[in-house]
């Protein structure tokens, strides 16, 4: 797996993707090749330590949204009931370059072309990461660099049967864990036919699977989980 910690030189390479930092023209490189696209940037650095893992998707091609918008099957779910279901989501990889005293960013990338949609009105609306997945009952089979599973329990609060047919999370509280596949946990708790409430849960999936360093933590920005209110529909 190429998700982890490196120091020194290394090299991996998984179908279109090729990772290395090696000795360039004496120099510490870092390289990286994804779907034809190629990123170097040159390393100086004596203790410095290299970390790859999955990270919160939205920022491909460039930093756009700390909004995902999930989209699946329609589900009718009758009034006090919950219901656990799983959904694949889009992976994107994280470099990061971390000393003793800092983290940086160093390289964001992933597999695949993204699709951005608008969740809401034109003038209050927010821009989201758009993702179909179909529902499974149990955790699927995925592909460990192009997509991962959200576990997410859907809870009715109403006094009525509602209809659930997408899911809209603010990016910024999502908590990601990877050990043979990547994974996040979610719920959402539906209030009313316009109103629902989505929150991350910052707990593997499984036992001991790792949890990823967050994009926040590197680019230093305190986040209180505060999740987020659906107000446009689900």
């Amino acid at each position: 797996m190429m998700f982890g910690r490196y120091s020194g030189t290394f090299r991996h390479e998984f179908g279109e993707i090729q990772v290395e930092v090696a000795e360039v023209n004496g120099l510490l490189t870092y390289r990286r090749r994804c779907e034809g696209e190629a990123f170097e940037r040159i390393l100086v650095s004596k203790t410095g330590e290299i970390v790859i893992n999955p990270v919160e998707p939205g920022s491909l091609p460039k930093d756009i949204t700390d909004f995902l918008l999930m989209e699946f099957t329609p589900m009718m779910i009758e009034p006090g009931a919950t219901q656990t279901i799983y959904l694949k989501f889009p992976v994107e990889i994280g470099v990061f370059i971390e000393s003793v005293r800092d983290v940086e960013v160093l390289d964001i990338f992933g597999l695949g072309t993204q699709k951005y949609t608008l969740y809401g009105p034109p003038a209050d609306g927010v821009i989201a990461l758009y993702c179909r997945s179909a529902i499974y009952p149990d955790i699927p089979p995925v592909e460990l660099y192009r997509e991962g599973v959200m576990e997410l329990s859907i809870q009715n609060l109403s006094p009525e049967w509602m209809e659930v047919s997408c899911a809209v999370f603010n990016t910024t509280d999502m908590k990601i864990y990877y050990g043979g596949f990547v994974a996040t946990s979610a719920t959402m708790r539906v209030i009313s036919k316009a109103l629902a409430e989505t929150n991350f849960v910052d707990a593997p999936l499984r036992p001991g699977m790792e949890k990823a360093m967050e994009l926040n933590r590197a680019r230093k920005i305190s986040v209180l989980n505060r999740g987020h209110l659906m107000e446009w529909g689900h």
